[in-house]
């Protein structure tokens, strides 16, 4: 694993911003498949993906992966 995801931030983040899954994943290039898995933990975005999911939620790596508060 790159990096560890807790507390699902993914779908916090998704969720505030009333956005699909599919919406989101549209949004930053990759399947609906896989921001579901992502959001229950089967998988990890590789780092590529995790700065995109950033850049687009406008926050910083460290708040994605829940190694921080917004």
């Amino acid at each position: 694993m790159i990096l560890s995801f807790k507390n699902n931030r993914i779908a916090e983040l998704r969720t505030t911003l009333s956005l699909s899954q599919r919406r989101l994943a549209k949004e930053i290039g990759t399947s609906q498949a896989n921001l579901s898995r992502w959001e229950q933990g089967l998988n990890e975005p590789s780092i590529m993906e995790c700065w995109r999911l950033a850049d687009f939620f406008d926050v910083s790596i460290d708040v994605l992966c829940g190694r921080r508060d917004y």
